[in-house]
């Protein structure tokens, strides 16, 4: 994105370097990295960071808004209500497109958002091998607004782990050592001291919950979740059954509470009208279908990681749709 960096980052580029970057990035926490690591970052100009954040402070506003909760009161299936729903999310992350826009400019366009947790100490060790490796551009940093490694942990630790022990705190998923972003996982234990705990794991006494922390019961006052509730449907049904414990009546905080992952979704997408934002459209609401579908998507609201996902969409596409209220018709 900026040819003058990217020129002077390829050339210096061996495969030597790479190989030795991914060696000790995979050695820190073995076997733990499944997906694929990119060569390079990305060099993001400014004027393309500031369009993203301007993106991110008006879909901010509207999530932040007073009647947010009654605008999104359908976006939680019933079956996947959980108790105990606090004010806000504790985390959003952004998914934008870099696209190249009708005068040839470089402008982002937003994928998909979630009022659910990313990568979000992973990509602390990523950035410190990178640092290591590879020459980094002097002003070029992955922390925005001035935060440093030191401080972005900081208020990661204050974020996940509240006011209490980290004892007392669990990253809550399903089988978490099998999952692909258990790389994740590992560094959250590294960096915050929170242990990760299958949800098969956890013992219910009354309202209260508990988990085996080295031998010894321990009660959990706060769960940084990363379970995704659609998962956890597709679960065998010993698994399932443990999980009717989440909707129980529970004494123990959420970070983020799971009803967020799907008020914070592509459910909220129709509501935001912002350059950086595709136009999308609930699919019942859609009066006449566009003459241009193949520069539309049709997405499900209740899917993750792009499952039901249909491009090259055709008006037989949509004429299969028996519950147009649970779909979105994306620009």
């Amino acid at each position: 994105m900026i040819p003058a960096l990217r020129k002077e980052f390829n050339r210096n580029f061996t495969k030597a370097k790479y190989e030795a970057f991914l060696k000790e990035l995979q050695g820190v926490h073995p076997d733990a990295i499944e997906f694929r690591v990119a060569e390079t970052p990305v060099f993001v100009p400014r004027d393309f960071k500031d369009k993203m954040l301007s993106a991110c402070e008006n879909i901010v506003d509207i999530i932040t808004d007073p009647g947010f909760k009654e605008l999104t009161k359908n976006a939680i299936p019933k079956k996947l209500q959980v108790k105990n729903e606090n004010e806000h999310s504790d985390f959003i992350a952004f998914d934008f497109g870099i696209c190249i826009n009708d005068q040839n400019e470089y402008e982002p366009q937003l994928i998909e958002m979630q009022g659910f947790p990313s990568l979000f100490a992973y990509e602390v060790l990523l950035d410190d091998i990178f640092q290591k490796h590879f020459t980094i551009p002097a002003g070029f940093s992955s922390y925005l607004g001035q935060y440093t490694k030191e401080t972005y942990l900081q208020i990661l630790r204050e974020v996940v782990v509240g006011k209490h022990s980290p004892e007392n705190v669990i990253l809550l998923e399903i089988f978490p050592r099998q999952q692909k972003t258990r790389i994740d996982f590992y560094c959250t234990e590294e960096y915050l001291n929170v242990k990760m705990v299958c949800l098969t794991e956890l013992i219910k006494e009354e309202k209260k919950l508990f988990y085996m922390n080295g031998g010894k019961k321990t009660e959990v006052k706060r769960i940084y979740n990363r379970v995704i509730f659609d998962d956890l449907q597709q679960q065998t049904p010993e698994v399932q059954e443990k999980g009717k414990i989440l909707f129980e009546e529970l004494d123990v905080e959420w970070c983020p509470h799971p009803n967020w992952f799907y008020r914070i979704s592509k459910y909220t997408l129709p509501f935001i009208h912002h350059p950086y934002v595709p136009q999308t459209y609930f699919l019942h609401e859609v009066k006449q279908i566009p003459t241009d579908l193949e520069n539309y998507v049709l997405k499900p609201l209740f899917s993750f990681a792009g499952q039901g996902v249909i491009i090259d969409v055709t008006d037989a596409d949509i004429e299969k749709v028996k519950d147009p209220e649970n779909w979105i018709l994306q620009r």
